[in-house]
């Protein structure tokens, strides 16, 4: 079973960055998710898909995985640019696009 490490993304619906600085080892799921008939949540019978580990760098995931003979693939992160942008800048004059409503 494979564990994956990798520095998780932030959300799509935020701006912030909380909660991104650390990396993340992850196990993959073997088998089949089973839908649970009376919740109808979807269950594993793995428990090694709950399991979650944080570590402050790369260096130490590839460290850990090592010391414990876990096999693992390190996948890395795509910088995002954000372009700097205040909240007045909305209302300025020299606007290159016009206001639309």
């Amino acid at each position: 079973m494979f564990a994956k490490i990798y520095q998780p993304n932030p959300s799509a619906m935020t701006s912030g960055r909380a909660k991104t600085h650390h990396w993340l080892l992850e196990f993959e799921t073997k088998g089949s998710t089973i839908i649970d008939p009376l919740t109808g949540y979807n269950r594993s019978v793995d428990p090694r898909s709950q399991v979650e580990l944080k570590f402050e760098t790369k260096e130490e995931a590839i460290a850990y995985a090592k010391n414990n003979n876990i096999p693992h693939r390190v996948m890395d992160t795509h910088s995002t640019s954000r372009i700097p942008r205040s909240y007045a800048d909305n209302f300025s004059y020299d606007r290159k696009l016009p206001w639309t409503h």
